[in-house]
């Protein structure tokens, strides 16, 4: 079984299609290299583009000011300088998880907790994961030793839709299959069936479907539909990080116990709950978090904007 995302459409080898073909066989061939001279080529990314001013750099450098206060200026630098090697290394990553064997992955990695998953039964699992640098490795990891679907998000170029959403198939047990993230009909629908999915509530989406709630003590918009989806579909919710260990170690991945009295039915409660588990993910390796999402996107009613950051439509405007 699999989704739409992942079927082969002639279309996709019209001539307009073909520098993007060629610069992911580049990258799957650079991946196919060993796994030091890949964190190394990694760490070397990461590096040259954290020499550079850049709107990501900018947004990442002022969350990490945000949710870390008590740090002083030289630690932030630090941990943005870190931060931006792990991003870096997660290129390298996206390769290993959509494209290495399942024998060579399986070497990477470390595995605590299995037996969480194994106490669910006759029911759908909402693996609770947040976005780590390593979010692809986590997931692919994850997937390589239970049948859990996955999500990801439209992009404009249909074959870079079609990669992604066959890349993250690659280390599952051949019958997963793969949700836009938008597509809430079919995500409750496989829930429902028993199934299991990846759910990552850690980004600001707006207030359509979200509420204010803390977040390193900063008023976050946040997703409430977690409880949502946990009440109107049975489903238990199960958090588990994926860190990279030092040197050439690999990952650990850890499974925590399924969540329970939850959902409470107060989505305050719920979602404040939801985030002081991101939280603690987070700080298990904090250089190893996405910082350059604007978690802080939305304020409150009042509240300046936290980011300063120039218009794109304007800077557009400017360069024409």
């Amino acid at each position: 079984m699999s989704s739409k995302g992942t079927q082969f459409k002639t279309g996709l080898l019209h001539p307009r299609h073909w520098p993007i073909w060629l610069a992911f066989g580049l990258w799957r061939a650079v991946t196919a290299l060993p796994y030091p001279l890949l964190l190394l080529l990694g760490k070397g990314i990461g590096l040259f583009i954290h020499r550079f001013p850049s709107r990501r750099k900018t947004i990442a450098k002022r969350n990490i000011e945000l949710c870390f206060p008590d740090q002083s200026s030289d630690q932030n630098k630090a941990m943005l300088r870190v931060n931006f090697i792990n991003m870096g290394i997660a290129l390298m990553e996206v390769g290993i998880a959509w494209w290495w064997s399942k024998k060579r992955f399986a070497k990477l990695l470390q595995f605590e907790g299995l037996e969480n998953l194994s106490a669910i039964k006759d029911r759908g699992v909402m693996l609770l994961g947040i976005h780590y640098t390593t979010l692809e490795i986590g997931t692919a990891g994850i997937s390589s030793v239970f049948p859990m679907d996955g999500m990801y998000r439209a992009h404009g170029n249909p074959v870079y839709d079609f990669l992604q959403a066959r890349g993250r198939l690659n280390q599952g047990l051949g019958d997963g299959m793969v949700f836009e993230r938008r597509d809430v009909r079919g995500t409750m629908k496989a829930l429902k069936n028993g199934r299991s999915l990846w759910y990552g509530p850690d980004q600001d989406y707006g207030l359509g479907q979200g509420l204010f709630v803390p977040f390193f003590g900063m008023q976050a918009a946040t997703v409430y539909a977690t409880a949502r989806f946990a009440q109107k579909t049975g489903a238990a919710v199960v958090p588990f990080s994926h860190v990279r260990l030092p040197g050439t170690k690999g990952y650990k991945i850890t499974v925590y116990p399924a969540l329970e009295d939850f959902p409470v039915g107060d989505d305050v409660v719920d979602t404040s709950r939801i985030n002081q588990l991101v939280e603690k993910m987070v700080l298990l390796q904090p250089e190893q978090y996405l910082w350059v999402h604007r978690r802080f996107k939305n304020r409150p009613e009042g509240e300046a904007d936290l980011y300063n950051l120039p218009d794109r439509k304007k800077r557009r405007r400017k360069a024409i």
